[in-house]
């Protein structure tokens, strides 16, 4: 089990209007990088509610888990979830599922599983939120680092990059109103996900730096996009792989 970090931070800035902490949802909240994001938002003074399949590992006062497959969930299933929870500041998809697969042994509901996680429900909670968001509001969308391409991970790297596409237009649309659209781009994580039994064939690779990237690294840049400190960054697919990019 865990729980949040006990520093004492103040408050974000509040956009105008607004009451009480701002509120953050973020996809995938029970492990690895969600759970990572929940526990440094809570820490920094936001309230969050968690969306995953799973009821998430952070425990505190400010977090609310709402139980939801975003793999098949639609529009309606969606905000039924949001039913009851003030207003959204901040969205961050971090869900997230990876599989494996060279050309001639793709599987195509594996491929399927991924866009409708990655890309379909990052429309949906877009579309369902944004509109109502403050000025200010800010969306980031967790990516990858083999977005640009990578061999045997075709349908994941698919998937990924077309996060960027979604940011970069949705950032277009949202200029207007101070609302910023990003995407972190990790590299190899350690989250559950890096051992998963799936990607045996396709095994992670440890960057330059000599270890795997931590969820709490990618947190931290996910709270600073987040900040009024990012308000000029938007449009934007930031790497964080430790050097594997070079």
């Amino acid at each position: 089990m865990v729980t949040t970090a006990s520093r004492a931070m103040a408050p974000p800035d509040q956009p105008i209007g607004s009451s009480g902490p701002r509120h953050a949802l973020v996809t995938g909240a029970s492990s690895g990088i969600g759970e990572a994001v929940a526990m440094r938002l809570l820490a920094d003074g936001w309230a969050v509610t968690g969306l995953s399949r799973r009821p998430p590992g952070v425990h505190a006062p400010g977090v609310t888990h709402r139980a939801l497959d975003l793999a098949v969930a639609d529009a309606s299933a969606i905000r039924s979830a949001l039913d009851g929870r003030p207003a959204v500041d901040a969205l961050v998809h971090a869900a997230g599922l990876l599989r494996v697969g060279a050309l001639g042994t793709l599987d195509r509901e594996a491929g399927t599983a991924m866009w409708r996680l990655h890309v379909e429900a990052a429309s949906l909670l877009a579309d369902a939120v944004a509109p109502r968001m403050a000025q200010g509001g800010r969306i980031v969308l967790i990516g990858s680092r083999v977005a640009a391409g990578a061999a045997g991970r075709s349908q994941y790297a698919a998937s990924k990059a077309a996060l960027v596409g979604l940011a970069r237009s949705w950032a277009i649309e949202l200029a207007p109103r101070g609302i910023t659209v990003n995407v972190v781009a990790p590299g190899a994580t350690e989250t559950p996900m890096l051992l998963d039994p799936a990607r045996v064939s396709s095994p992670p690779h440890r960057p330059p730096i000599g270890r795997f990237i931590q969820p709490a690294e990618v947190a931290a840049l996910v709270a600073f996009l987040l900040s009024p400190d990012a308000g000029a960054i938007t449009g934007q697919q930031i790497v964080v792989c430790g050097g594997a990019s070079l």
